[in-house]
């Protein structure tokens, strides 16, 4: 079950952070204590759920961190946590969802968005391939999204958004 995974991860920018901010002034703004909430699809063909959402985001000049937690069904709680490195504005780094078992990530920030590739360590809606995207959404926001193929249409589908803000 495809259930909470995240992103964190972790989209396009709202309002525009600079295009001549460092790696470490990007990083760190979004490092932080967040709360919010959004939806996650469960399963292909399914309703998305409604989750509510706490993550601990830390920040250094070369990389960041994200541990978090995600609530369903007032009973279900999935942990999420990533750690991503930088070198220039290109990012890497493993993402642990509800299979417990660590995923690539690689990609490169534009803007206020960090764009990654998503390797599952375990096959998801018929492949193992995704994208998240983590945004920063003016001073006290940050969205992040995750979407996959649906393999019947090829069409991207959003299987998680969340929308956080710093508490």
């Amino acid at each position: 079950m495809h259930i909470f995974s995240i992103a964190a991860l972790i989209a396009g920018s709202l309002i525009p952070f600079g295009a001549m901010a460092t790696e470490e002034d990007f990083l760190k703004s979004i490092e932080g204590d967040w709360t919010g909430g959004g939806k996650v699809l469960r399963r292909l063909g399914g309703e998305n759920v409604s989750v509510s959402c706490n993550m601990k985001s830390e920040a250094d000049a070369s990389s960041f961190s994200m541990d978090g937690s995600c609530r369903a069904l007032v009973v279900v709680t999935r942990g999420f946590k990533a750690k991503v490195n930088t070198s220039g504005n290109s990012y890497s780094g493993t993402y642990v969802g509800v299979s417990g078992k660590p995923s690539t990530l690689a990609g490169s920030r534009e803007g206020n968005t960090i764009n990654l590739d998503v390797t599952w360590a375990n096959e998801i809606y018929g492949d193992r391939k995704a994208t998240m995207i983590i945004q920063k959404v003016g001073e006290t926001g940050l969205r992040i999204k995750t979407l996959d193929k649906d393999p019947s249409s090829g069409e991207p589908i959003v299987t998680t958004e969340l929308d956080l803000k710093r508490r």
